[in-house]
C-alpha cells in the first residue's frame, strides 16, 4: 500500500515507511481494507499529517482509535464529517471550550479547521474495522505513532501536548518537558467528564496563552 503523506513528514519519517514492521503493518492494513469495511477511507488514513505539516505543527491533541461506526472517522482524531452528529466526547470538548473562552459551539464536528491552524489531531492507531473497536490495535500503528510524537519532541521546541485520559497520559514519557508543554486532564468522555475529570481543565485558554507568549497567532477554536 503507497503511503500518501506530506512532504514535511515523508522526510521526517522515511526511514520509518522502510523498517519491517511497518511494511507489515501496511500489507495487513491493505489485506483489511480490501476483505472488510475499515475507517476511514483509505485515502484520509493520513489525513493528520496532510492537513497539519511537521513544520507548522503548534499542537499535538493525541487520541486512541478512529471512530469505528459508519461514515464517522475523517482522519482527525474526536473529528467527524461535515453534516454528522456530533459524538459525547466531541460535545464535552466543544462544551469546555464555551465555558473556558467563550466560543459557541459549532454546527461542524469537522475539526479540520484546527488540523489546518497547526493542531495535529494524531490517534494512536490510524485505523479501525467497522464496529470493532481497538481492531486494529497491536498491530504496528502504535509504534509508528509513537516515532512521530518523539521526532516531534526532539525536532520541534515550544509545542503544546494535550494528554486526555490515561492512555495519552502515558505518552508524556515521549515528550521532553524541558522544551515542550504538556497539558493533561480526564478524558472527555461522558463516564470521565461527569466524574469531574474534564470540565473545567482550561486547556484551550492555556493554549492560547502560549502561542501568545511564543509571539504566534493563537488558534480560532
Amino acid at each position: 500500500m503507497d503511503v500518501q503523506i506530506h512532504e514535511s513528514w515523508l522526510r521526517e519519517l522515511k526511514q520509518e515507511f522502510q523498517k519491517p514492521y511497518f511494511l507489515s503493518l501496511m500489507a495487513f492494513v491493505e489485506s483489511e481494507y480490501t476483505s472488510h469495511t475499515c475507517h476511514p477511507e483509505i485515502e484520509n488514513i493520513f489525513a493528520a499529517f496532510n492537513h497539519s505539516p511537521f513544520d507548522t505543527t503548534k499542537v499535538v491533541i493525541i487520541g486512541q482509535d478512529p471512530y469505528h461506526g459508519p461514515n464517522q472517522a475523517n482522519g482527525l482524531c474526536f473529528s467527524v464529517k461535515e453534516g454528522l452528529q456530533h459524538p459525547p466526547s466531541l460535545i464535552n470538548i466543544f462544551k469546555e471550550i464555551k465555558a473556558d473562552i467563550g466560543k459557541e459551539i459549532p454546527k461542524s464536528g469537522n475539526l479540520d479547521r484546527w488540523a489546518k491552524q497547526g493542531v495535529l489531531l494524531l490517534n494512536a492507531t490510524l485505523t479501525v474495522r467497522a464496529h470493532t473497536p481497538g481492531s486494529h490495535q497491536k498491530k504496528g500503528w502504535e509504534q509508528f505513532t509513537d516515532t512521530v510524537i518523539k521526532k516531534l519532541s526532539n525536532e520541534r521546541e515550544g509545542l503544546v501536548f494535550l494528554l486526555w485520559g490515561g492512555f495519552a497520559k502515558k505518552k508524556s514519557k515521549l515528550i521532553d518537558d524541558n522544551k515542550h508543554h504538556i497539558l493533561t486532564s480526564g478524558h472527555p468522555s461522558p463516564l470521565s467528564a461527569n466524574r469531574g475529570y474534564w470540565f473545567g481543565n482550561n486547556h484551550f485558554s492555556q493554549i492560547d496563552k502560549v502561542l501568545k507568549l511564543q509571539k504566534q497567532p493563537p488558534i480560532n477554536w
